[in-house]
């Protein structure tokens, strides 16, 4: 009998801030790799989730949103994403129901002159009627001719699995890029530090979320325990108290959200201490930035 061939490659997915790209990797990673909130700007780096199988690897990478750069920070998100055309074996470009440009013109026109496969996700279908989906196939066809069209729902997994079948009948042959049994290309601490920033994106309004950055210190684990010591950093002083909250109780609530957060991705007891600090204009300062793992040009 004949063993298939091995097939492997680099499966990058972009789009507009807050149109599903998170929710579409964890989907078909079957881990929450990347942040999911309602608030834009979520993903700051660019993360890969590898999704294996006896005859294939499939390494997915989710991309900050698309956006003009106000500062630094955003300078540096934006490179992300440009890298994401450069190894790209498959482009998914999502877009979601009722959307109807990409906010740069200039990576629009990559998208549309793109020379791999492009699979256009018109996403969160379950949020409309078939009249309002047809209107989008027809409207994304005229703009993308390049692209191949699938609807989906990534929040409610539906047609998520014909896009991944699609995938890997695009992937060039190629033996595996990673070990079989690795699940990202992260350490440990970029995700104690993303279950962190989550829970203060959820919790916390305004400029504030899009002010914090969390530096973890110390990871320790165990063979029944992982004691983790994290920093919030903060750019003002204002801020600070803001983190805390009265008696410490916006914090508190924060740890213990992330710890359990963390228990349920290590599989073992977590003990985290959590600690604010005021580090000034840290998004526009590209010393600070490349030491946070941004700018990386």
């Amino acid at each position: 009998m004949v063993q298939p061939k091995h097939k492997a490659g680099f499966v990058n997915i972009i789009g507009n801030p807050n149109v599903g790209k998170s929710t579409l990797m964890n989907a078909f990673v079957g881990e929450r790799l990347s942040i999911i909130t309602s608030k834009a700007q979520t993903t700051r780096h660019r993360i890969l989730g590898i999704v294996n199988g006896d005859d294939f690897q499939v390494i997915l990478s989710d991309t900050p949103g698309i956006i003009k750069p106000a500062y630094e920070l955003q300078e540096s998100m934006m490179e992300f994403v440009k890298s994401a055309f450069d190894d790209a074996d498959v482009l998914l470009y999502l877009v979601e129901l009722g959307e109807k440009e990409l906010k740069d013109e200039a990576f629009f026109a990559k998208i549309t002159s793109s020379k791999i496969p492009v699979l256009l996700l018109l996403n969160k279908i379950d949020k409309g009627n078939e009249a309002l989906l047809a209107d989008a196939v027809k409207l994304w066809q005229e703009k993308v001719p390049n692209a191949e069209i699938f609807a989906i729902s990534a929040l409610k997994n539906f047609g998520v699995t014909e896009v991944f079948n699609r995938i890997i009948e695009l992937l060039p042959e190629s033996p595996p890029f990673y070990p079989k049994d690795q699940l990202t290309d992260k350490p440990e601490r970029f995700f104690v530090n993303e279950s962190i920033r989550e829970k203060i994106l959820v919790h916390y309004k305004k400029e504030i979320p899009y002010s914090v950055e969390i530096d973890t210190e110390e990871f320790f684990e165990e063979e029944n325990i992982i004691k983790i010591r994290s920093i919030i950093m903060v750019e003002r002083e204002t801020q600070k108290g803001i983190i805390i909250g009265h008696k410490g109780s916006a914090l508190k609530r924060v740890g213990m959200e992330a710890r359990k957060d963390l228990e349920k991705f290590f599989g073992k007891q977590i003990h985290l201490e959590l600690y604010v600090k005021v580090n000034k204009n840290w998004r526009s300062d590209a010393r600070q930035l490349k030491r946070f793992g941004y700018n990386q040009k």
